[in-house]
């Protein structure tokens, strides 16, 4: 089991967001991005797609790779995206900036063509109606505490994958439910907590 983890600069955080040589891209992400809420299609699509991208790989991977993604798929807009051909996925399995996997590159670009035939909003509106009610969730004091996959993640997975979305399992629905604010993971007694619960709108109890 693992809790919260102080560094030097006296911050509680979530193991996975402590300072390191290696790792201090992590310490920002976790302390300016995970767990804070994320709307519109565009933005969520990128969500989506990038922990697509990441089964199978570490999130730092992706992470580090982010700005060539975001070059590599047209800033992640649905529309651009959904007018990629195959002479496309090919200079994309080619393109050093990202993950070069062939199944991951053509689901990107399936997912764009089936999220730019619902209505503007309707993706953002599909995804957040999964959000399970805060107030019934309890809060993770360990990590041990964070499962992988939800019944909402679960059927989430369900309802894109029969909308014709590929690449995303309950697993996958899950991390971009954590990352773009759908679920609060940051355990208990993280000092970013307060801050996404404060932006998702309900009042943190005292004490």
């Amino acid at each position: 089991m693992s809790g919260v983890v102080t560094e030097p600069d006296g911050i509680p955080r979530c193991p996975w967001g402590m300072e390191s040589a290696q790792m201090a891209d992590y310490r920002a992400y976790h302390d300016t991005e995970w767990g804070l809420p994320v709307h519109g299609d565009d933005a969520l699509f990128e969500r989506m797609s990038l922990e697509a991208f990441q089964s199978g790989l570490s999130w730092i991977t992706i992470l580090r790779r982010r700005p060539g993604f975001r070059a590599a798929f047209a800033g992640f807009r649905i529309a651009a995206v959904a007018r990629f051909t195959e002479a496309d996925a090919e200079r994309l399995l080619a393109d050093p900036g990202i993950i070069r996997n062939r199944a991951k590159i053509a689901a990107t670009i399936n997912n764009a063509k089936v999220a730019a035939a619902l209505a503007p909003g309707e993706l953002d509106e599909l995804i957040w109606s999964y959000a399970p009610d805060r107030a019934g969730r309890p809060v993770p004091r360990t990590v041990d505490e964070v499962q992988p996959v939800t019944p909402e993640s679960t059927a989430l997975a369900k309802d894109l994958k029969k909308r014709g979305f590929r690449f995303v399992g309950p697993t996958t629905a899950y991390a971009m439910m954590q990352a773009c604010g759908l679920v609060n993971d940051h355990l208990a007694d993280c000092h970013v907590r307060a801050a996404v619960e404060a932006a998702a709108g309900r009042p943190v109890p005292a004490g």
